[in-house]
């Protein structure tokens, strides 16, 4: 998300490097660009005009008459503005009731209500430490509570089981009663998808929000309809007391309007943005961090939390004290190295993150290829344990074995091995004083990872 308004903003601020200072002049010019930029994204029309409007303000005004670079003033006034636009500051979920609390999904058809109730669901577990109940009152669609039930199996948390032919404020009754009785913190209720125009299904939603109120009643809104995300929200608003939004499928929209457009509009925070099908894809909204993504400064922070998070701690000392023991880096733990890179979202993933990615130029960014990722790690799949442990017994039939198995050519399987063998080198470096500097130097060579980063980067 962002990309494009990454881009021609960027762009924007670097026609104004070199000016002395903002004028009337170089601003009017400026200024038309960050519009068209926004117009571009899909922003709302009333978000764009006064966006631009507190902008131009602050960018006369005499707090930045004394700086240094023009261009760099107006990338902090945009920055801040984007941030204010946004929110301010990240606001969290409300745990605040006696237990169970209650947190109901709303939104229309196809915006990811069941899919985000996981993914909640999943965050309340294993970051907030909640013990957490699942249940879908979803008796319109075929298979929605099944679907919801197989989701809570995978994640191991309670389902409260419900039938298609029961009401759904009866369904969501029984579930909180079983939620008390459980000793359950958070009970998260999925709910059918609904227009707002659809008198019949507005009412049914209220009637629900009036039976188990709820303490987050957060609507899921899909970020690829732009700024009709935005009016949609508004309504749904007008008809509930919304507590907050979840902004799904960022990961496939290039302009990120509604991301800009929902908290001006509806006055209701933005509190996770979903950013793929996986059931880990979902991740806190903190405003700051995203306007620092759009203006291309990257989200370190944001970055280091799911390291923090998805990587196996234990599995990463173990192989540390491996190599500091002089035992020696195998094909086994370079697997396993792809494996935790890949459930951070891959490469491309973790560049999205990474300051100045904006900046570079598409031919390299094209270049981020997550598919070669997934081929090593099919290519190690088809060797056995030993083979792992002692690549160098890897010659003639065994490779072309290899090669079949894994669906690839034995050029393939020449080339990860040659690659691990500079690895192993540098890994070898890393047992020696002063090694970690030169094994920094030699990352850009790293086996596995020609291919999967564009060539400025290696």
């Amino acid at each position: 998300m962002f990309e494009n308004l990454t881009e021609r903003l960027t762009r924007t601020f670097k026609n104004l490097s070199g000016q002395g200072r903002l004028t009337e002049e170089n601003m009017q010019q400026a200024l038309r660009e960050v519009r068209l930029s926004l117009l571009e994204a899909d922003v709302a029309l009333p978000v764009i005009k006064e966006f631009i409007e507190q902008v131009k303000q602050k960018a006369l005004g005499q707090e930045v008459m004394t700086s240094l670079k023009p261009d760099q003033a107006l990338v902090k006034i945009v920055h801040d503005e984007l941030i204010q636009v946004m929110g301010a500051e990240r606001v969290d979920l409300n745990f605040k009731t006696q237990p169970p609390a209650v947190f109901l999904l709303a939104g229309l058809q196809g915006s990811g209500k069941t899919t985000s109730a996981a993914k909640l669901a999943r965050y309340l577990k294993e970051t907030e430490k909640k013990k957490v109940m699942l249940v879908s009152v979803d008796v319109y669609r075929p298979a929605a509570i099944q679907q919801l039930q197989l989701l809570a199996q995978e994640l191991d948390v309670i389902f409260f089981p419900a039938d298609a032919s029961e009401q759904p404020i009866a369904i969501a009754r029984k579930a909180v009663d079983s939620a008390k009785k459980q000793f359950v913190d958070v009970l998260i209720i999925d709910t059918a998808g609904r227009l707002h125009v659809d008198v019949d299904m507005m009412a049914e939603i209220k009637a629900l929000h009036l039976a188990v109120a709820p303490v987050e009643t957060l609507f899921v809104v899909d970020s690829m309809t732009g700024q009709d995300a935005a009016n949609t929200a508004q309504a749904f608003n007008q008809a509930l007391p919304l507590t907050g939004v979840i902004l799904t499928k960022t990961d496939g929209d290039a302009r990120g309007g509604a991301a800009l457009s929902v908290r001006h509009i509806t006055g209701q925070p933005i509190k996770f943005m979903g950013s793929g099908e996986k059931i880990d894809a979902l991740e806190p909204f903190h405003p700051e961090r995203v306007a620092s993504r759009i203006l291309g400064m990257g989200d370190i922070l944001t970055l280091i939390e799911e390291v923090q998070r998805k990587t196996d701690k234990d599995a990463s000392e173990k192989l540390a004290k491996k190599i500091k023991k002089g035992k020696g880096f195998d094909l086994e733990d370079f697997k396993q190295q792809l494996v935790q890179m890949n459930s951070m979202g891959g490469i491309s993933g973790m560049m999205s993150k990474l300051p100045g990615m904006g900046q570079l130029p598409k031919k390299a960014v094209g270049q981020v290829n997550d598919k070669a990722l997934a081929q090593t790690v099919a290519i190690i799949n088809s060797m056995t344990m030993k083979e792992r442990r002692i690549p160098k017994i890897i010659v003639g039939s065994r490779k072309k074995r290899i090669a079949l198995g894994s669906g690839t050519q034995i050029q393939d399987v020449n080339r990860l091995l040659k690659q691990f063998t500079q690895m192993q080198k540098m890994m070898k470096k890393f047992t020696k004083p002063g090694g970690i500097k030169q094994m920094m130097r030699g990352v850009g060579g790293m086996a596995g990872l020609k291919g999967m980063l564009p060539d400025d980067l290696n």
